[in-house]
């Protein structure tokens, strides 16, 4: 049997979020995102409304594209829970996903069933160890796909 990944302790993964997000807002986008390349995931900056606020709120993602599709992984740093942006998307799905080279009007949704078997296939491409992490949720993980409007 063998062994699970390990994770970073929670407070890094959260210092590591926040440094990259303090990083693309000093450079004012110069630095931060980059497009998805051959055997490696791309970033990507998502703009949702807040479900409860109706405040825009921003989050950078590890996206890849599927024809015109950018597809996510509500994944929440492997913890448990869904990330507010997910939630923040199934309450209001359309979006705004900036990508290296400019901005698109998107609509959120989550993957069929087919779908996300296809979509997951891909993801592991990126990571081996995908179910691993994918395991020590207590729920499955949703697999986005952000359409364009």
């Amino acid at each position: 049997m063998s062994r699970a990944p390990r994770l970073p302790p929670r407070w890094f993964i959260r210092l590591a979020w926040s440094t990259h997000r303090a990083l693309y807002r000093l450079t004012r986008g110069r630095i931060g995102l980059w497009p998805p390349k051959k055997g490696r995931w791309g970033a990507l900056r998502l703009t949702t409304t807040g479900r409860r606020s109706g405040q825009p709120r921003s989050v950078i993602l590890a996206y890849f594209e599927d024809g015109p599709n950018l597809v996510l992984m509500a994944m929440n740093g492997w913890g448990e829970g869904e990330p507010a942006w997910w939630l923040n998307l199934q309450t209001h799905p359309e979006a705004t996903a900036e990508i290296r080279g400019g901005s698109r009007r998107v609509r959120g949704r989550r993957a069929v069933p087919a779908e996300r078997s296809l979509l997951w296939e891909r993801w592991r491409a990126f990571d081996a160890d995908l179910d691993a992490y994918a395991a020590r949720r207590s729920t499955e993980t949703a697999v986005v796909i952000l359409e364009p409007q």
